[in-house]
């Protein structure tokens, strides 16, 4: 499958910098894939669109304040004291690894200081690059969960940065941390992007949708730095796909199990349902996946899907057009840039069934 065939056109003004005033007001498009239709709701109308002994599986991982942002300290002869921005990937030992971008070359040795938004700083010393990232060890006791939580940012996905800042857009990060996690994460962080379609449910919401028999069961996949990047070759099949770990406890798999229809709760809930091994057992299950879903893949467990609009050539897009067909995927878009839908991670949502 070529890249462009899962492009379309959108008004940058169309980029959600910040989510609805409520989590349950954003708009919800309706895609019933065996009818052809597209219908306009809201969110709160979910449990009034599902039926009874549906069940909504939701990735419960808790997003890591993974954003760095601080200065390299100055060298001998004055060299250094440029800005550097970074991401936090994963702790092994003492270590960090992190992604680092900044003026001139980094250098093994080298010490950086992040300053938090609270003004708080970690100091930072480059030990050993790995690829695209470095290894480093923070001068300061800690876990990492802990330590960013003093000096990290909420890793907001770059195009929300950027538009906020083509716009002028000032937002605390106090809000963000609050927005940009969902209302039943776990404690144990471990994500570096929210999984976005989750964060339009509410207690509420998710009440209501009890009350009228639909059921929830919770997976875990954690969300790495590959969620950032962009799809750079031509084919879908050139594509090598990130790699994410995920959990499913023995209740989930019983639930899924004697589910009438499983009704994923974002894409990263259908990486983890799909890469499922297909003679469950009522134990607990875990692993990595690096799972490609696109046009042509046939579903063994997803019968639904509740997503935001997503990016223009990504895999995700792929995802939902391998549920749902490519060309009424591509209507419903074009469909939602001409009713003014809000796009991406703070953006409406689509709810896809038969």
């Amino acid at each position: 499958m070529r890249m462009a065939e899962l492009d379309y056109e959108l008004p940058r003004s169309l980029i959600a910098t910040t989510p609805s005033d409520r989590r349950d007001a954003s708009r919800l498009m309706v895609l019933r894939w065996t009818q052809g239709t597209i219908e306009h709701e809201q969110m709160e109308s979910l449990p009034d669109l599902l039926e009874r002994g549906d069940l909504l599986v939701r990735n419960d991982t808790r997003v890591v304040p993974a954003r760095l942002i601080g200065r390299r300290q100055q060298r001998d002869g004055g060299r250094g004291g440029g800005r550097v921005e970074g991401l936090y990937l994963e702790q092994a030992g003492g270590s960090w690894r992190v992604l680092l971008t900044g003026a001139g070359r980094l250098q093994a040795g080298e010490v950086l200081t992040l300053t938090g938004p609270t003004g708080r700083s970690l100091d930072l010393e480059l030990t050993e690059r790995d690829g695209p990232s470095w290894w480093c060890r923070p001068r300061a006791e800690g876990t990492a969960a802990a330590l960013l939580a003093v000096v990290g940012y909420t890793p907001l996905p770059p195009y929300i940065l950027k538009a906020r800042t083509d716009r002028g857009e000032s937002v605390s990060d106090e809000q963000d941390r609050d927005w940009y996690q969902t209302t039943y994460a776990a404690s144990e962080a471990g994500s570096v992007a929210a999984p976005t379609a989750g964060l339009h449910l509410t207690d509420g919401l998710r009440s209501r949708a009890a009350a009228r028999g639909i059921e929830e069961a919770a997976v875990t996949l954690h969300v790495g730095e590959g969620t950032f990047r962009p799809v750079t070759a031509e084919t879908l099949d050139a594509h090598r796909m990130h790699r994410e770990s995920w959990a499913v406890t023995p209740e989930a798999v019983a639930a899924i199990q004697s589910a009438t229809r499983v009704v994923a709760v974002g894409t990263t809930s259908v990486r983890v349902l799909e890469t499922l091994p297909g003679d469950l057992q009522e134990a607990s299950l875990e692993g990595v996946t690096d799972l490609l879903i696109a046009p042509g893949y046939r579903f063994k467990r997803v019968g639904g899907l509740l997503t935001n609009f997503h990016l223009p050539r990504s895999t995700l897009l792929a995802l939902v057009a391998a549920l749902a067909g490519l060309d009424f995927v591509l209507e419903a878009y074009r469909q939602a840039v001409r009713h003014q839908y809000r796009f991406y991670s703070y953006g409406d949502a689509m709810l896809v069934i038969p």
